[in-house]
C-alpha cells in the first residue's frame, strides 16, 4: 500500500440502486465491515420501510450504526460524526477494511468536511427545554426561545423544525455558547485515504422502476402493520425523526385518516423522487468518485474489486 494513510470506501448512491446488495457481495471476498450511512436505518423495529438488511445478511457481515436508537429517540449528524471515527478506528485496527454504504448524503459531506465540536444529544437537557415551552408563557414555541439566545440560528432555522430548533437549544444549554458561533470552529479531516464509489442507474426510467418496485415489496411484506404496530407506541409523535422517513409520514397520515390510500402512495413515491433527486445533485457535485451503474452489478462488482486490490493489498 503505497498511500501513508489508512484507506477507507464510501459507497454511495440513489435510494433503490442497489447499493447494500453490492456491499454485501464484496463483503463475502475481503475483509469488510459496514458502516451504515443512512438516517433511517439507525431505528429498531422500522426494518421494511427502510430496507434494512436481514437477519441472515447483518449475522454473516458485521453492519455498525443499524438499531441503535428506539423510534421516539434523537440521533444527530454530529453524534454521527463522532460515532462512525470510533467505528472506522476498530475496523482498521483488527486488519479489515470499512466501507461506508449508504444514500445519506449530507452525513458523508459531514464525514469529509471539517467540522465543530458539538455535544452529544442529551435526553434530559431535552425535556428540560420542552419543559420551558409547556410551563412558561414567555415563549410560545422552541423557536420563540432560540430567537432569544441565538439569533443567528434562529434566523436559518424554520420555526416549524422542531428537531433543528431542540438541537440548537440543547447545544446552546449543554455549553453556554450559541450554536452558530461553534460550528465556526473547525476541526482537522479525516486521517484516511476515501476511495469514493457512487452507484445508480443511468436511466432514470430505470431508476424509477426499481424504486417502484421496491415499493411493492413493502407492502407485500406488511409495511402498514409495521408502522401500525410502532404507532403503540404513545411516546412517539409524527414530528419525530423517524415518523419524517420516507414511506413513515405518508402512513401515518394515512392510519391517522388524513389522506385516503391512494393518496398516501402517490405521495410516498412522489417524496422519494424528490429525494433521488437530491441524492444525484450531491453525487454530481462531488469531488474523485468512481461512478458505477446499477444496470450492471456484475460490472459494478468487478470494477470495485479490481480497485480494491489495487489499493488495499
Amino acid at each position: 500500500m503505497n498511500n501513508k494513510l489508512p484507506p477507507i470506501i464510501f459507497l454511495m448512491g440513489t435510494t433503490a440502486s442497489g447499493k447494500t446488495h453490492l456491499a454485501m457481495k464484496l463483503s463475502k471476498i475481503f475483509p469488510i465491515e459496514l458502516i451504515s450511512v443512512d438516517s433511517s436505518l439507525i431505528y429498531k423495529w422500522m426494518n421494511i420501510g427502510t430496507a434494512k438488511p436481514n437477519k441472515k445478511d447483518l449475522y454473516y457481515t458485521k453492519h455498525w450504526l443499524i438499531d441503535i436508537k428506539e423510534p421516539h429517540e434523537y440521533y444527530s449528524v454530529f453524534e454521527f460524526y463522532y460515532d462512525t471515527l470510533k467505528i472506522i478506528k476498530k475496523i482498521i485496527k483488527k486488519g479489515n477494511i470499512p466501507l461506508l454504504v449508504g444514500g445519506s448524503m449530507f452525513y458523508y459531506k459531514k464525514l469529509i468536511d471539517p467540522i465543530s465540536i458539538l455535544p452529544s444529544a442529551n435526553i434530559k437537557i431535552r425535556n428540560i427545554i420542552i419543559n420551558k415551552i409547556k410551563n412558561h408563557h414567555k415563549y410560545q414555541s422552541l423557536h420563540d426561545m432560540l430567537n432569544e439566545v441565538d439569533l443567528c440560528s434562529a434566523n436559518k432555522i424554520h420555526p416549524s423544525d422542531i428537531q433543528r430548533n431542540l438541537r440548537a437549544l440543547e447545544v446552546f444549554f449543554l455549553t453556554g455558547k450559541p450554536l452558530s458561533e461553534l460550528i465556526k470552529i473547525k476541526r482537522d479531516k479525516i486521517p484516511y485515504k476515501i476511495y469514493q464509489f457512487g452507484l445508480t442507474y443511468y436511466d432514470r426510467n430505470k431508476l424509477y422502476d426499481s424504486i417502484n418496485n421496491r415499493l411493492i415489496k413493502m407492502f407485500q411484506l406488511g409495511f402498514e402493520s409495521e408502522v401500525r404496530n410502532l404507532l403503540y407506541n404513545k411516546k412517539l409523535q409524527k414530528n419525530f425523526p423517524s415518523m419524517r422517513c420516507i414511506g413513515y409520514k405518508e402512513m401515518y397520515l394515512y392510519i391517522e385518516n388524513k389522506i385516503n390510500y391512494k393518496d398516501m402512495i402517490d405521495q410516498i413515491i412522489l417524496s422519494t423522487h424528490h429525494l433521488v433527486k437530491k441524492q444525484l445533485t450531491w453525487l454530481k457535485n462531488w469531488n474523485n468518485i468512481y461512478w458505477l451503474n446499477s444496470e450492471n452489478l456484475n460490472f459494478a462488482y468487478n470494477y470495485m474489486i479490481n480497485i480494491i486490490n489495487k489499493k488495499f493489498f
